[in-house]
């Protein structure tokens, strides 16, 4: 075993092992989680329920969190978190009552969730260039996706937790394989007194507080997506083993975003990066309001789902360096997660209710509505161009 660790020491296949299980582990537990509980008799509103709790949660553990990660040593933090996520994972499994699964979903996607901005920030500070260690995330996901039609057809719904479990268990032997390489500026070494006044700060700076309004907007609409997309092509006679495949696909349509961001990232205005992920995403729920031909909806969801996601998240980190002082970065960033999952927990009850009363159709049409007055706000959003930050070269 020590030989095996010291061998994926700072190694290519050690970050390869770390993010592509990761995000494979993902999506085996949380893509088809609506097919899940529907084919159980559950309502929508009962699955809105079950993933509003699971927001809910990460909101409020993420600080704590963060507090243990930056305190203690953040790898074994994250090993432990991971660990508690794979037993989290044959609880959900073994559960049959609404609120045991809803227990179970939320502390697994708490754990996971809680695990993820350190993940990212290893890929940032590794001897490996970003794209070329976070594509591994967009290949885990899809492959994960594809995996879990397939478990799910062929092997039984269960199992998907059972391999969840399995993949967290690779990810952690990469996780520990990772290198570090820390900065001449730390921010997560600010003093105390920094620290203190960042909320304060950050509740003055308007663009800041006018960008959080634009980002909880689109979280909250395309996490709907997130949750309903693979029920919706279920519902129009899709077999789950076809669905699998097409988010397999949409997946991967976000591979060029990754792996090419250092040729485009940097050189187009944030304002500008903001209006194409929001036509990509009005275009998305259009289609899906009006209800095409189904050929071009699938389509649509290939060029728009998860390339407007991965966009959005680079677009993100290259905001906040914009707008925000470095040394309040790193809060502004969990300010715009806690954000996230408020919005979410505000419109998957939504989306809960509407689909219980109507169709995906009417559901996707108010989405539409939402996500078309962001894109006003967006047009008004007055930011400087971030060309200037080079986050991505």
């Amino acid at each position: 075993m020590t030989f095996l660790m010291n061998k994926l020491k700072n190694s290519y296949l050690s970050y390869f092992m770390m993010y592509n299980f990761y995000y494979f582990s993902n999506a085996l537990f949380s893509a088809l989680i609506s097919v899940y509980l529907l084919d159980k008799g559950y309502l929508a509103s009962d699955v809105s329920l079950v993933v509003a709790l699971s927001y809910l949660s990460s909101m409020i553990a993420q600080p704590f969190i963060g507090v243990l990660q930056d305190k203690y040593d953040a790898k074994r933090v994250n090993a432990i978190l991971l660990l508690l996520a794979a037993a989290g994972s044959l609880y959900f499994m073994l559960a049959d009552q609404l609120i045991e699964m809803a227990i179970g979903y939320s502390f697994v996607m708490m754990m996971i969730n809680g695990s993820n901005p350190v993940l990212e920030r290893i890929a940032t500070r590794s001897r490996f260039q970003y794209g070329k260690i976070r594509i591994w995330g967009t290949i885990g996901y899809s492959t994960g996706a594809q995996a879990a039609g397939l478990i799910y057809d062929y092997i039984s719904p269960q199992a998907l937790y059972i391999f969840f479990s399995i993949a967290i268990l690779v990810c952690i032997v990469g996780l520990y394989g990772t290198v570090e390489i820390i900065p001449k500026i730390e921010i997560e070494n600010q003093d105390k007194k920094e620290n203190q006044g960042a909320f304060k700060t950050l509740f003055k700076n308007k663009k800041f507080l006018y960008y959080l309004v634009i980002a909880g907007l689109f979280y909250g609409i395309t996490n709907i997506g997130h949750i309903y997309i693979s029920s919706m092509f279920q519902h129009d006679g899709i077999p789950i083993s076809q669905v699998s495949t097409i988010l397999l696909i949409a997946c991967l349509c976000e591979f060029p975003f990754v792996f090419f961001s250092n040729k485009f990232m940097d050189k187009i205005s944030n304002k500008t990066l903001l209006i194409i992920v929001f036509v990509m995403t009005i275009i998305q729920t259009f289609s899906y309001g009006m209800n095409i031909w189904m050929p071009l909806k699938v389509l649509v969801t290939l060029l728009t789902k998860h390339p407007a996601g991965m966009l959005f998240i680079m677009i993100n980190l290259k905001v906040v360096n914009t707008i925000v002082d470095s040394k309040y970065q790193v809060t502004a960033l969990s300010l715009v997660y806690t954000v996230r999952n408020f919005a979410s927990i505000i419109f998957q009850n939504i989306a809960g209710f509407i689909l219980d009363t109507s169709t995906y159709s009417h559901m996707f049409m108010g989405c539409f509505g939402v996500i078309v007055f962001a894109f006003i706000l967006v047009l008004f959003f007055r930011i400087p161009s971030g060309n200037d930050q080079k986050l991505f070269e």
